[in-house]
């Protein structure tokens, strides 16, 4: 049985990790667009907290065959999700946002996103120099 290169489970939590920052960066715009609407309720994307959940789950979505490598078994078990933080308002119109946060978080999730765009980048890298024979 063939697997693709890109199907490897290093370039699978790279792939989703980006998808996450992507899809993050959409929900903090969402929130900064949303500053002046009375009673938005701000999201957040905790991808993070999420992977490390299930490689801290006893029933392993993620499985090692070496204590360096992960395997992904399911793709979708690591989809990013928005939750919504309804529990307090930071204002008398029960908005929540704080454009000061807002503005902190979008660069620190510009500076994951390239750090994992960088490690993607390498790890293709590296395949083609293992197939190019160490040439570049």
């Amino acid at each position: 049985m063939l697997k693709s290169i890109s199907a490897s489970p290093h370039a699978v939590v790279l792939e989703q990790a980006l998808n996450s920052a992507s899809f993050r960066h959409k929900v903090i715009s969402n929130n900064i667009a949303n500053i002046n609407t009375p009673g938005f309720k701000k999201s957040e994307v905790p991808f993070e907290q999420q992977l490390g959940s299930i490689l801290d789950n006893n029933n392993q979505q993620l499985s090692r065959t070496h204590e360096r490598h992960l395997n992904a078994k399911n793709k979708n078990d690591l989809t990013p999700a928005a939750r919504t933080l309804s529990n307090y308002s930071l204002r008398t119109d029960g908005n929540n946002v704080d454009i000061d946060i807002e503005m902190a978080e979008l660069a620190k999730n510009n500076i994951y996103y390239d750090a994992v765009a960088q490690q993607l980048s390498r790890y293709f890298s590296n395949i083609k120099s293992a197939i190019n024979g160490g040439r570049s």
